[in-house]
Parts: C-alpha cells; sequence; structure tokens
C-alpha cells in the first residue's frame, strides 16, 4: 500500500470546545482505506481494528473484529505479506476458540471488540474482547506465541468477591496503566459515553484470569470535576500521550464518527480531562457520513516512529490517517507515546 504524503507544513489544530482553549500538534494526512489483495477491506457489520504483531515475525499485522445485528461476532487475521515500512495484506483467517472460528453474540452497532493483550503470566498474547451486552472475556492462550489460538473464555471479573465486569451496553475495553502505580488496569468505554476505569487491586491469585479490579461499579474519567461524558454517546477510548506533554490523555471515537482528543489537565497519576478538541485529517475534523460509531486504535503503520490512527466504522472498512509531522516536535511525541503502545507485556 502506497503512504499517500500531503506537502503541507505543521499546524496547530486549534478546534476548541465552548470556553476551552486547548491546541494540540495533531496534524494527520488525507483518509485512505486499507486494502488486503489490491480492494478494500469490508467486514460484514461494523468493523474495529487493532494494529500488532500476530505470529511475532517482526511484522505488525492487522486484527478486525466483525459483527452487528444481522451477523455474528468474530474476528479477522490479515497477516502483513509486506515490510514494516510498507504493509500490504492478501487473505485473511478467522481467529481460533476451542478449535472453531470465535464467535460472540452480536447486537444492534457491535459484534466483537478484540484487544490483544498480555493477560497471565505465561508470555503468551491472550484476546480481550469487548461484548455488546456490556461485559468483556478474557481467551487466554493456549497455542503458542507464534500461533495463538485460545480457550472459550472467562468473562472478565471485578471486585474482590468477583462479580461481572458490565459498563451496561457496547464494552469497549483496553488495557493501561491509569494510575501510574505499575499494575495495568482497564479502561472501557460505552453505550454511555462515559469513561469506566477499573483499577487493578494486585490480588490476583495464580489461577487465571490473573488481574482483579478492586471497585465492581468502577471509576469514571472526570471532565470539570464530573464523569466525563463523550459527545453523542458510544465511546471507545485509546490512552496515550498525544500532546507530548509526559502525561497520558484521551482519545476516543464516539457514535457520530468523530475522534475527540481530550488533554490531561491533572497529572499522569491522577488524570483529569477539562474539554476536548476535534482530532483533523488533511485540514478537515475527522467525521464520518452517518451515524458510524467511529472505534480508533492508534499504532505505527510504517514504522517510521510517527503516531497513525486506524478507526473502524459502521461500513465495515478500515480507515487509515498516517501522521505527517514536523520532525523537531512530533518525533519526539510519537517516540514517547509508542513506547507506552509497544508495552506488550502489561505487567
Amino acid at each position: 500500500m502506497k503512504r499517500v504524503v500531503v506537502a503541507s507544513s505543521v499546524f496547530w489544530v486549534m478546534a476548541m470546545t465552548a470556553n476551552k482553549g486547548f491546541a494540540s500538534l495533531v496534524d494527520l494526512g488525507p483518509q485512505e482505506l486499507v486494502q488486503a489483495g489490491g480492494t478494500d477491506i469490508v467486514v460484514p457489520g461494523y468493523s474495529v481494528p487493532s494494529y500488532v504483531d500476530w505470529n511475532n515475525d517482526g511484522l505488525a499485522d492487522l486484527i478486525v473484529g466483525q459483527g452487528d445485528y444481522a451477523n455474528p461476532g468474530k474476528a479477522r487475521i490479515y497477516l502483513n505479506v509486506g515490510t514494516e515500512s510498507g504493509p500490504q495484506f492478501s487473505d485473511y483467517f478467522y481467529v481460533q476458540s476451542n478449535g472453531a472460528d470465535l464467535t460472540v453474540p452480536a447486537a444492534g452497532c457491535m459484534g466483537c471488540f478484540p484487544r490483544v493483550v498480555y493477560w497471565d503470566a505465561d508470555d503468551r498474547k491472550d484476546l480481550l474482547v469487548g461484548l455488546t451486552d456490556g461485559t468483556a472475556k478474557i481467551l487466554l492462550n493456549t497455542g503458542t506465541e507464534y500461533k495463538p489460538t485460545f480457550d472459550s473464555g472467562t468473562t472478565v471479573q471485578v471486585g474482590v468477591l468477583g462479580v461481572d465486569l458490565d459498563v451496561g451496553v457496547r464494552s469497549t475495553p483496553t488495557f493501561v496503566d491509569w494510575d501510574g502505580d505499575g499494575m495495568t488496569d482497564l479502561v472501557a468505554g460505552a453505550l454511555d459515553g462515559k469513561i469506566h476505569v477499573y483499577l487493578n487491586c494486585g490480588c490476583g491469585g495464580a489461577v487465571p484470569p490473573h488481574f482483579y479490579f478492586s471497585d465492581p461499579i468502577g471509576d469514571f474519567a472526570q471532565e470539570d470535576g464530573l464523569d466525563l461524558v463523550v459527545p453523542s454517546g458510544r465511546s471507545s477510548p485509546v490512552v496515550l500521550d498525544w500532546d507530548g506533554d509526559g502525561m497520558k490523555d484521551l482519545l476516543t471515537g464516539n457514535t457520530e464518527g468523530q475522534l475527540l482528543f481530550y488533554p490531561n489537565v491533572g497529572t499522569d497519576m491522577e488524570p483529569l480531562f477539562s474539554g476536548y478538541l476535534l482530532v483533523e485529517s488533511d485540514g478537515v475534523p475527522i467525521n464520518l457520513p452517518g451515524s458510524p460509531r467511529s472505534r480508533p486504535f492508534v499504532c505505527d503503520w510504517t514504522g517510521d516512529g510517527y503516531l497513525d490512527v486506524l478507526i473502524g466504522a459502521s461500513d465495515g472498512k478500515v480507515h487509515l490517517y498516517q501522521g505527517i509531522p514536523e520532525p523537531a516536535t512530533f518525533l519526539l511525541l510519537g517516540l514517547g507515546s509508542l513506547a507506552l503502545l509497544r508495552n506488550r507485556r502489561f505487567r
């Protein structure tokens, strides 16, 4: 796939919310559609992309969740048959669970929301799957690091008594050390537009799942002293340092197909937010047509050290926005954030 280069200088994106004045050095190029075998990837239902090395060959691969009210929830793997700087994809296969295609219940605007994690202590990639009913499952790898295959999955538990994690509807989970204590926490979006935060209490035992989270209700990301609610709902969070200030920020999709950036105005250990910016592509705010339910993933698409964004949506396609940085600034930003993104072991 050819990289699209836009001849433009980096500009300061000044998309402001009411009475807010944040600026962020963000310059994403024009939208591209990821292809496999020379045609646009289109999955049944709503796409949920991520980009990780699935088979440990040193190249990142494309994982795409799929499904909706009319199509079962599955996850496709497109292995990278190109290079680090020029990813290419041909065919796909489905993630396997107990010797068959992983299939989860789907409803409405969501099927399978997959994220690769390292959940237990065996150094093999596992799969965290957000479900349409508001819960999440952890599927442990019963294969190898080079050829993952998974068990039937266990519902993620929270609280020392072990009740099911439940964000209501449309669980979109991710793993990150939210409070800077060295333990990986679970952060999930939902239909209600809130960012649900489950802190790792460190009380996991030897029996999988390895992690337990302290509060069965969970906490919420805060905006101006209140629970943060993403406009139009259906939050889908990515947590990373987007503006290069050394503190984790929040990117999220929403019902309307936008990409919202919430700068952290608190600390890295106690993130707080106060307004958002609309992230732009080629100088125009990202706003996919209709009500596409944007579900983003931040990666380094071509291994150049700069941040790029994949977005899944209702059209089943994988929308790619490549970062066009200013070398003296955005490179440092990218390297710092990518160090967080590449901390695969989640210990």
